[in-house]
């Protein structure tokens, strides 16, 4: 039986290396894109490289429930297990925005959408299976202490503040998931990929673009040694680690106050709340 992997942001910058040595490794891989016509030539290129010619896009754009529900439907139309699902896909907006079902935009992609999806996918994925979220060195600089799903004015809105935000709150998923996965012999665990040169770092900003391009992006890591960390935690023989954060290939020492983190819990209430009453929305207006 053939392994399968899923891989969000599959089309971007780490995404095509998670994809490339996935699908060296043997796998079946869903590359899941928010605009599968961008991803196309990717896909091609990634196919002739690999030579494996079991790769596909599956469109997923994960600021929207309904995509998410829609693409769960579909890959399980054609799989009844995945071994293998990265959590990849990230944002750095520029300007405050919300999502399809009105959570920050930020948030929503980060965080709840990949919440969403891992909760939805749990079904077909068997003991054995790996998941790796990609979270930041921001993370230390994250905070949950208020609603971090309200949208903002863009007068209050901060990039950095809210991407930090969204990926402690996804290190925080990936150690409650570990727990809970842990009796069934699933391993959950989350990569700081460190400061990568993507598309991702970009500031909006002509200028200040140029010259990050010329004096930063030289130093910083390419998106090759980015991904060696996720996909260290993917496809290591015998690695059977969960509820840890890994970066440069070895875990992190979390400090204890982050994660006894006394808002921790109150996070997953209100995540389950807001999941609760988007698809309840959506299963309203299916019938209606």
């Amino acid at each position: 039986m053939s392994k399968v992997a899923i891989i969000t942001g599959a089309d971007g910058g780490m995404g095509q290396e998670h994809v490339k040595a996935v699908a060296n490794a043997g796998y079946e891989v869903i590359m899941a894109c928010r605009n599968p016509q961008k991803a196309r030539p990717i896909w091609k290129e990634l196919v002739a490289k690999t030579h494996n010619s079991k790769i596909q896009i599956i469109k997923l754009d994960l600021s929207s429930f309904a995509s998410i529900l829609e693409f769960v439907e579909e890959v399980k139309k054609q799989y009844d297990h995945i071994d293998l699902l990265l959590n990849n896909a990230g944002m750095l907006g520029h300007h405050t925005a919300v999502t399809a079902d009105g959570v920050e935009m930020t948030v929503g992609v980060n965080y709840l959408g990949h919440y969403m999806l891992t909760r939805q996918l749990l079904p077909l994925i068997p003991a054995g299976s790996r998941i790796v979220n990609m979270v930041s060195l921001t993370i230390r600089y994250g905070k949950i202490d208020h609603d971090i799903f309200a949208p903002v004015d863009q007068k209050h809105f901060n990039r950095f503040t809210t991407y930090s935000d969204s990926k402690l709150a996804l290190l925080y998923f990936t150690l409650d998931l570990a727990d809970e996965l842990k009796a069934k012999g699933i391993y959950v665990n989350c990569a700081d990929p460190g400061i990568v040169s993507t598309n991702i770092i970009r500031q909006g900003n002509v200028v200040v673009d140029k010259l990050c391009d010329w004096i930063f992006r030289p130093i910083i890591y390419k998106p090759a040694k980015g991904a060696s960390t996720m996909l260290y935690l993917a496809l290591t023989p015998g690695l059977e680690v969960t509820g840890k954060c890994y970066a440069r290939c070895k875990p992190v020492k979390l400090k204890r106050k982050m994660i006894e983190n006394p808002y921790r819990a109150q996070l997953h209430q209100k995540t389950e709340e807001i999941i609760q009453k988007i698809t309840s929305k959506l299963k309203n207006e299916e019938h209606s």
